[in-house]
């Protein structure tokens, strides 16, 4: 049997919202505020989400287009995949070298340009080191690492599969 391009769209398209409803559920419903990492985190996911939108939208016939869509979906993943690594990474630091609290994400887009922001939030600070929320023993970067992962093996089968 045979998965469609589109039913693979149509799964990361889920899967995309799935994970930014439980974001949002966590965050409005269980009061957990996202640090600046889960954020970023958010922003891949949503990004994958965009792409394989467009693409089960658009349906192209072509398989270059195919292969293009799919990896800017990757790339979107791939992005929250690296930030939710160096957010477990953080975690994992001995409480001596966690880095400090630094200012919330809103003052840095305000005042910073975007070059500086990015700099800062991915060095982390030390409420990307507190873990407040865990499933089986391990913290939500973790199942968040996960989740990428498996949505990045996906998108990267979706790239080079035969069409």
């Amino acid at each position: 049997m045979r998965v469609s391009y589109r039913h693979v769209n149509a799964l990361l398209l889920l899967s995309s919202i799935i994970g930014m409803s439980f974001a949002l559920y966590l965050e409005h419903f269980k009061g957990l505020e996202p640090c600046p990492l889960c954020i970023f985190q958010r922003v891949g996911l949503m990004a994958m989400g965009v792409f394989a939108l467009i693409a089960l939208i658009h349906n192209p016939n072509s398989t270059a287009m195919k292969r293009i869509y799919a990896a800017l979906a990757g790339l979107g993943v791939l992005w929250s995949a690296g930030v939710a690594t160096r957010h477990v990474w953080i975690q994992h630091l001995p409480p001596d070298q966690v880095p400090s609290c630094g200012p919330g994400l809103n003052y840095l887009v305000n005042v910073l340009p975007w070059k500086d922001v990015l700099s800062q939030v991915l060095t982390g600070s030390g409420e990307c080191a507190k873990i407040d929320w865990t499933f089986l023993g391990q913290s939500l970067p973790v199942w968040s690492l996960v989740f990428f992962s498996g949505l990045l093996l996906l998108s990267i089968w979706q790239v080079f599969r035969r069409y």
